[in-house]
């Protein structure tokens, strides 16, 4: 399974736009905020693996 790291960019309601931190893409994702570890903000930087999110 492949291991992709991420940074929270912006937060709207219950969803948070994720950019990837570990190659050069302009792409953003929206992930459920429920779906991420309690405590996130902008700037927090995650490492998804397994179908898991986790701040690093």
């Amino acid at each position: 399974m492949e291991t992709i790291y991420y940074i929270v960019d912006s937060i709207d309601g219950d969803y948070a736009n994720l950019k990837r931190i570990d190659i050069a893409s302009e792409d953003m994702k929206l992930v459920a905020r429920a779906l991420l570890p309690d405590g996130i903000d902008v700037g927090t930087k995650l490492k998804y693996e397994m179908f898991e999110y986790e701040v690093i």
